[in-house]
């Protein structure tokens, strides 16, 4: 699978665990944000911004805070890619039990840092209609 693909899979898996299990370890938050670029900046399916510490300061708090989330992750396409990352696009449905399905779509920038490991530099989410 390609590395951008497989980045996105392995990410959000992490995410559903953080977000989702309140008895999920410290270590998976730490792993999680070990992913993102130091740069990183995002705009939320709500339109508001995120940088690296926002983002580190969300997840730091938000752990379990999702009880029984469930992400999947549909049509993953690479919009394009050069020898230092790549931008993917892909459809991203959550849903908490009893609740309805939230589905957005993501468009995510990744770089390459100095040995290589994928790092999301962007993420840009819009809700569906």
């Amino acid at each position: 699978m390609n590395r951008y693909f497989q980045e996105v899979l392995d990410a959000h898996q992490l995410i559903r665990r953080w977000l989702g299990e309140a008895s999920a370890p410290q270590e998976v938050c730490e792993s999680l944000l070990g992913r993102f670029s130091s740069a990183f900046s995002m705009v939320g399916i709500s339109g508001n911004r995120l940088d690296t510490a926002g983002l580190s300061a969300f997840f730091r708090t938000q752990g379990g805070a999702k009880s029984g989330l469930e992400i999947e992750i549909e049509n993953m396409q690479l919009v394009a890619e050069s020898a230092t990352g790549a931008v993917v696009t892909y459809q991203e449905r959550q849903q908490l039990p009893g609740q309805n399905a939230t589905l957005r779509y993501s468009t995510a920038v990744y770089e390459l840092d100095e040995g290589g490991k994928v790092m999301w530099r962007h993420l840009h989410e819009t809700a569906a209609a």
